[in-house]
């Protein structure tokens, strides 16, 4: 039995009704943890979540979608933008479902009073109960994990109960393989508790310059529902395509799983160089607390890691690396102040960093100091993009965007 099969069916000493796993009875408490709120806000660094900017990417994500179902993907508490209220405001504007990774995840949707359909994409840990209860669909890919769904549907007299299949088409990640899914197919046919209502796969290079991977991740798919159609598992809902292959028009089936693309970033570049339409949801912001005068040749922050080339005017912002502003950005990463560029120096510390404001004429404690997103003032207009932060941090823009930490405040705005 590999880990996730033990994970999925521990064993419980029995209640006395011939349940052994402990998904036979409600003892599973999803605690989620607390994100900072507006009102307790008192330094000046937050991030602003632009609604109607998230509304109008939702409807681009749709044009593409076409027929298909859209489930926005709010994993990782909505890339860091605020699950709840990410949900309310998609919810309100069409979508049609969401994506997350975690139980707790969707237990936080559900307690935010979200009634559209909730797939749960990371795997089963247990919490059957929970499952059952808030009406929501697990993805499985292992034979413990349906043999414990059936044991809380048989607990909970309820009927049968649906859930999405994952195959592993190339991604060796998550899923039944190709090599498994004929005897696994085989048990399954045979659990009358649960009810396959969808089949996915994840693609593990929808972004590639080629398709060739896409493809032949395709025609394992195709192949995997003729071998369930042919022992009687014939999903409702087939779905593969994220935000890269949606916006190259690839594998649209029956739904489309967008993330990125919902937050105002893409994955691919656009055929016409006109962009794709998206608009950025999220700007963070702080505000100069320090302003001081360094003499040429001296040291600034942490390690010594940038000397002042010449007389320097440099300023303290209230954000580091636990808000979420990376590391690896310091000397090389920017912020905007006075719609100016100025550049980081020295480390990012874990809650300041410190910015070269000589060539920021009138800077001073209190200006705002833009992180992500667009600035005007005295000195010009510019923006920072989340694509930018990450070639300069050498990540991805997903990681950008889910490392703004939850002590940073979110207020969602109106235009």
């Amino acid at each position: 039995m590999n880990v996730t099969s033990r994970i999925a069916d521990r064993r419980q000493p029995s209640s006395g009704k011939g349940e052994e796993s402990d998904d036979a009875r409600p003892s599973t408490r999803v605690l989620k943890p607390r994100r900072a709120a507006p009102a307790d806000a008192v330094r000046p660094t937050r991030a602003e979540v632009n609604l109607e900017a998230l509304r109008h990417n939702l409807h681009v994500v749709k044009r593409h979608a076409g027929r298909a179902k859209t489930w926005a993907v709010l994993k990782a508490d909505a890339y860091g933008h605020g699950g709840p209220a990410v949900a309310r405001t998609l919810e309100r504007a069409g979508a049609d479902g969401f994506c997350v990774a975690l139980l707790e995840e969707a237990v936080e949707l559900r307690d935010a009073g979200i009634v559209a359909p909730i797939l749960v994409m990371g795997g089963y840990y247990g919490g059957a109960h929970e499952l059952i209860a808030r009406g929501l669909t697990p993805v499985v890919y292992d034979m413990a994990q349906v043999e414990g769904l059936a044991r809380a549907v048989r607990a909970e007299e309820a009927g049968a109960f649906p859930i999405h299949l994952k195959v592993d088409t190339g991604m060796a990640r998550l899923g039944v393989t190709m090599a498994e899914l004929p005897a696994f197919a085989e048990r399954l046919a045979k659990v009358a508790e649960v009810r396959v209502s969808g089949l996915m796969t994840h693609l593990a290079c929808a972004d590639a310059p080629s398709s060739a991977e896409t493809t032949e991740q395709m025609r394992r798919f195709d192949a995997a529902t003729d071998l369930l159609a042919k022992r009687g598992i014939r999903p409702s809902v087939r779905h593969a395509a994220n935000t890269a292959a949606l916006l190259r028009g690839d594998v649209i089936l029956d739904a489309v799983r967008p993330g990125l693309a919902i937050f105002g970033a893409s994955p691919v570049p656009c055929p016409d160089k006109k962009g794709f339409g998206l608009r950025p949801v999220m700007r963070v912001r702080t505000e100069v607390v320090s302003v001081r005068s360094v003499a040429k040749g001296e040291p600034v922050g942490y390690g010594a890691l940038w000397h002042a080339p010449r007389a320097s005017l440099v300023a303290t912002i209230p954000m580091g690396y636990a808000d979420g502003l990376s590391r690896s950005l310091g000397n090389r990463g920017h912020v905007l102040i006075r719609g100016k560029r100025a550049p980081i120096v020295g480390a990012v510390s874990m809650d300041m960093s410190m910015i070269d404001v000589t060539d920021i004429p009138g800077a001073q404690v209190l200006d705002e100091a833009v992180v992500l997103g667009a600035q005007e003032g005295p000195c010009g207009k510019d923006v920072v993009t989340v694509e930018e932060i990450a070639v300069h941090a050498g990540t991805i823009p997903w990681e950008i965007m889910t490392h703004i930490s939850r002590r940073v405040p979110r207020f969602y705005r109106e235009p």
